[in-house]
């Protein structure tokens, strides 16, 4: 119980460390002259995520995989359930149309890749060379095509009020080593306190991976997501989500897969269960956004009931109570059928408001101009 306390001084200095290290970040690319469009999609997907990628990293070179694949893992649930589905709450969020074509299919397919590299139950360092490769590839292409973004005259302004002399660079190069100084030590002391939490309770390092852990590195997520909502930002709060997903499985389980001694082991449980929720919640997404390019009010809330409902799950499995079973029966063959038939009906009333009817109101007007 000695080291339980490290978890809340743990998760501060993983906070603040990522916000120093984009801050510093983001304002020296500014005068490096890289447009802000590839900074935002590049220094600020990597600063959100970066706690994320300490404490797997670290925890994958330490043998401790079940904290490493389930921080991963729990966090994309995170993502989308309780970050997305709160931020709706707050006021419904507004989908791009790339979103829908682009990243929520990269979504889906970095899911069902991580599935399949992991089905021998093991993440050898082969995976990690593919999997940073195809992040590499990512990032490259998303760069090349935001690169004709035109830069904002605001933005112009924002970066020539920066000062360009030799303090300035002293002082954006000191947050950067602050920030990565705090991502090192906070990566540190979550993993300790999660590890002491886990034995303390009496439960897994997996569970506590895929919840305290997740829920923690998520944070950064959470408050920006949040706040984007709260400030009428609202495709920010979606677009955040979806790419710090891709970023999760891409780049942490990635380099995670690379540093580990012997490769990173991933548990039965994770593959019969926990990634097949990430894959089902990431497909959930489609239908979700595609519906109205937005996330509703009750959409957001029938998300964080699913965080909840899965959470709930974890603990009772991880406890073996007696009301494991009945509670397993009630999701199976009366919440999730249910949910399944909302969003296929979902999909099916987007599919024909958004193509259907304009179709057929087209041929209606072509018959009933007059033949000249």
């Amino acid at each position: 119980m000695e080291k339980v306390w490290l978890i809340l001084p743990g998760l501060l200095l993983l906070i603040g460390g990522g916000e120093w290290l984009v801050r510093g970040a983001s304002r020296l690319a500014s005068l490096w002259g890289v447009p802000p469009v590839v900074i935002g999609l590049s220094v600020v997907a990597f600063g959100t995520s970066a706690p994320e990628l300490a404490v797997s990293v670290l925890s994958a070179y330490r043998g401790q995989p079940d904290i490493a694949v389930g921080n991963v893992v729990g966090s994309n649930i995170v993502n989308i359930l309780l970050i997305l589905g709160l931020s709706a709450v707050v006021a419904p969020l507004a989908v791009s149309i790339r979103l829908i074509k682009i990243e929520v299919p990269m979504m889906i397919g970095t899911a069902l890749l991580f599935f399949v590299l992991g089905y021998d139950g093991k993440l050898t360092r082969l995976d990690g060379v593919l999997l940073v490769g195809i992040f590499a590839g990512y990032l490259w292409w998303m760069a090349r095509s935001a690169r004709s973004e035109p830069i904002l005259e605001k933005e112009l302004e924002e970066i020539g009020i920066i000062p360009r002399d030799g303090w300035t660079y002293f002082k954006l190069a000191g947050l950067i080593v602050f920030g990565l100084l705090g991502l090192s030590l906070g990566s540190e002391w979550l993993i300790q306190g999660a590890v002491a939490t886990a034995r303390a309770l009496g439960v897994s390092e997996l569970v506590i991976g895929l919840t305290v852990v997740a829920i923690g590195t998520s944070l950064p997520e959470l408050a920006t997501s949040v706040i984007a909502s709260l400030r009428g930002e609202r495709d920010i709060s979606v677009g955040n989500v979806i790419g710090s997903n891709i970023f999760n499985i891409l780049s942490v389980l990635g380099f995670s897969s690379l540093v580990a001694p012997n490769g990173m082991a991933i548990a039965p449980a994770v593959l019969r269960f926990d990634a097949l929720v990430m894959i089902a919640v990431s497909l959930a997404c489609f239908p979700v956004f595609f519906n109205g390019f937005q996330i509703k009010r009750w959409e957001g809330a029938l998300f964080v009931f699913y965080y909840i409902a899965y959470t709930v799950y974890l603990i009772l499995h991880s406890s073996h109570h007696d009301a494991l079973d009945e509670y397993t029966l009630a999701m199976r063959y009366f919440v999730l059928p249910f949910t399944m038939i909302a969003l296929i009906l979902t999909l099916a009333f987007a599919w024909n408001r958004q193509y259907l009817q304009p179709r057929r109101l087209s041929r209606r007007v072509k018959a009933d101009k007059p033949s000249s």
